[in-house]
């Protein structure tokens, strides 16, 4: 499974950015799927999870509120529409795959990871 995110960008702080991950080679409904973010010096971060369908998902307590996953299984493709962005989610997010459909929270857990896109939020 290859996963390509876009979507990132340079932001004011209360702007918003929507991500876009597209998956190829796998059967995307078979995959939870979940968005993680690295800011430099830290460690790789969990977001936000959807499950295969789409009914259940799951946030940070960082971005509760202010961002929603989802997924469009048709298009192969699940997004992270961010709003009120603030300058501490300045980061590199990735979005990344999971066989298990164990709803992972923990970065370990996934199995396929796409590239990274850079998310800069301005004061």
């Amino acid at each position: 499974v290859q996963l390509q995110a876009s979507g990132g960008g340079l932001v004011q702080a209360g702007g918003s950015l929507r991500l876009s991950c597209t998956a190829s080679g796998g059967t995307f409904g078979n995959y939870v799927m979940g968005w993680f973010r690295q800011a430099q010096g830290k460690e790789r971060e969990f977001v936000a999870v959807i499950s295969r369908s789409g009914s259940r998902t799951y946030y940070a307590d960082s971005v509760k509120g202010r961002f929603t996953i989802s997924r469009d299984n048709v298009r192969n493709t699940v997004y992270l529409q961010m709003n009120s962005l603030k300058p501490e989610d300045t980061a590199v997010y990735y979005c990344a795959a999971e066989i298990e459909s164990i709803f992972a929270t923990t970065s370990r857990l996934y199995d396929y990871w796409g590239q990274g896109t850079q998310v800069t939020v301005s004061s």
